[in-house]
């Protein structure tokens, strides 16, 4: 005797695929708001400082 299995693929509809970025994107928004708005003015000077240092833009 045999037997015919047939399955059904799950697919993700549009709307679940477009979600995950923008979930992502709110969330990193969040954590830089929240992060900035408890550090130091010096040590965002100094991180911002930094950072144009290492991607070889001219700040001074």
């Amino acid at each position: 005797m045999t037997a015919d299995v047939k399955t059904i693929a799950r697919t993700q509809t549009r709307a679940d695929v477009a979600l995950l970025p923008i979930a992502f994107a709110a969330l990193a928004g969040l954590m830089l708001l929240f992060a900035s708005g408890y550090a130091q003015a010096s040590v965002l000077h100094d991180a911002a400082h930094d950072q144009r240092h290492a991607m070889a833009f001219p700040c001074h």
